[in-house]
């Protein structure tokens, strides 16, 4: 049963006295960066011949997924089925303001157009409202569904919008809840990804998670300082720009 109390306790404790930081993650080589990067495309008026394009550079670059709305899942499985590229679809996006069984049915939806990875953003509201319960069975009943299906979650937290101690909690909430990565931010909002936010998830998870920085991440300097700073995936619409950086 799901004790608020302790992760609260937990989060005040971390909020005065942070973990000490793992080590760092071995640093991508080269062009293998492409393998740490989620090709993204989430512009509104995203045609399908965009989204055409950017699975044909998936599959060049040896990118790890494509990231597309949940219209556009179907039409990039059919492209990269046969190939190593994932796909992964966003969930309640920009705002993760929809109700948690719309969450849950619309994992599934995506899951079975082809996605294996869902990034779904957390009740933002609920979180800062003090409804920390909702805010766990929110996440829960997407990664329930997911892992059901072998998809993996991550949970994006918009942490421009957080203070510290709810930045601290949030990532306490998806632990507990089970996904398999806590994100830093949609790209949709007032700020995108910081290396101190990177750095703060991975104090407060350590390697019991992952993290997925993205929102703002435009050149190889930008996402080298992120893996330094502890994210194992980049989110970025910049990712040919970031592997021919990487290879200069």
């Amino acid at each position: 049963m799901l004790d608020i109390e302790r992760i609260v306790d937990l989060a005040k404790e971390y909020q005065q006295h942070l973990p000490e930081l793992p080590p760092p993650l071995p640093f991508p080589a080269g062009n293998e960066i492409a393998g740490w990067i989620d090709h993204t495309l989430l512009k509104p008026e995203a045609t399908a011949q965009q989204i055409t394009v950017l699975c044909q550079e998936a599959v060049q670059y040896h990118f790890a997924s494509v990231c597309v709305n949940p219209v556009n899942v179907a039409l990039a499985y059919s492209l990269l089925k046969d190939t190593h590229v994932r796909v992964c679809s966003v969930l309640s996006f920009p705002l993760g303001a929809d109700a948690p069984t719309m969450k849950a049915f619309q994992t599934l939806s995506c899951i079975q157009a082809g996605a294996t990875e869902i990034d779904m953003v957390m009740n933002i509201g609920a979180l800062k409202g003090g409804d920390y319960g909702l805010v766990y069975n929110d996440i829960h009943a997407v990664v329930e569904n997911a892992h059901n299906q072998k998809a993996i979650v991550k949970v994006i937290l918009e942490m421009v919008l957080l203070n510290p101690f709810e930045k601290i909690l949030a990532c306490l909430l998806c632990q507990e809840a089970g996904a398999d990565f806590v994100k830093t931010s949609t790209g949709f909002s007032s700020g995108g990804a910081t290396v101190e936010d990177v750095t703060l998830m991975f104090r407060v998870i350590g390697r019991t998670m992952k993290i997925k920085a993205a929102g703002g991440i435009k050149t190889y300097s930008d996402a080298k300082s992120m893996i330094y700073a502890g994210a194992s995936r980049i989110g970025a619409s910049a990712g040919v720009k970031i592997v021919q950086e990487a290879v200069m």
